[in-house]
């Protein structure tokens, strides 16, 4: 399992993915986001599903890349179309042989950039099948693996409107929603950005201790605000009356 996630805001494009491998009992990390292309023509590609299946797709997709002689895609939606039609490729040699061992084709992508013929940003998540379908305002985000865990602070507080600093925090938020409950997804992460109005990328990595402060402050302040939070009617019902909070005795004159 793997947890993969992609933002379009107003301001560009964030794309955040762990490095956990889960086989078995074995643990081990590796790098699941792929920046491709040069220059200012990149775009990058976060994958979950069978390795080896990614691996053999993105091969095909570099030997795209190459037979255009240094000349990046003119669009994100040439990109994409390259990118399912190699995923496609695969299928056609692969998928018998694997789901005769009992293993799936179940590769997912997150595909994000701004190539030269673009007007703004693009973002898509591609099926196995090799459909697709392409972020919008209204829900200015896809995620791939075990989405269920920090799909709800997302759908609450993101919208096309946050400014890049508030995505950066919520995208790791997610993520740390997701790691706290799922065993197969952990540190370290991945992250890149993209900055819509200068067109320029940026990516890093961190590991367990270098968020240490963000996370202890998030577990503090999200008990406190539980603690602050108005009391319901439950309090009535199912709080033994010595345990309720007191009413502030009434002022006489």
């Amino acid at each position: 399992m793997t947890y993969c996630l992609g933002i379009k805001t107003r301001d560009g494009l964030i794309g955040l993915s762990d490095g956990r491998i889960t086989s078995g009992s074995q643990l081990s990390s590796a790098r699941k986001v792929t920046m491709m292309g040069s220059g200012g023509d990149r775009f990058f590609i976060m994958n979950s599903g069978l390795r080896s299946v990614r691996d053999k797709t993105l091969a095909y997709l570099r030997r795209d890349m190459q037979k255009r002689r240094g000349e990046s895609y003119p669009t994100m939606l040439d990109a994409v179309s390259a990118f399912t039609a190699c995923l496609r490729q695969v299928a056609a040699e692969d998928r018998e042989s694997l789901e005769a061992s009992k293993l799936h084709f179940n590769l997912h992508a997150i595909i994000g950039g701004q190539l030269a013929e673009d007007r703004e940003p693009y973002m898509f998540l591609i099926y196995p099948e090799g459909n697709w379908i392409e972020v919008d305002e209204r829900t200015p985000y896809l995620s791939i693996g075990a989405t269920a865990y920090g799909k709800p602070i997302l759908d609450r507080a993101l919208t096309y409107g946050t400014d890049m600093q508030t995505a950066l925090k919520l995208a790791y938020l997610s993520f740390d929603s997701t790691r706290f409950s799922s065993n197969d997804v952990g540190f370290p992460i991945d992250m890149v950005s993209y900055h819509a109005e200068s067109r320029s990328w940026r990516q890093s990595n961190y590991d367990y201790d270098d968020l240490a402060e963000q996370r202890q402050w998030w577990n503090r302040n999200l008990t406190e605000l539980a603690r602050r939070m108005p009391d319901g009617p439950w309090v009535e019902t199912l709080v033994p009356e010595d345990m309720r909070p007191r009413q502030p005795a009434e002022e006489t004159v």
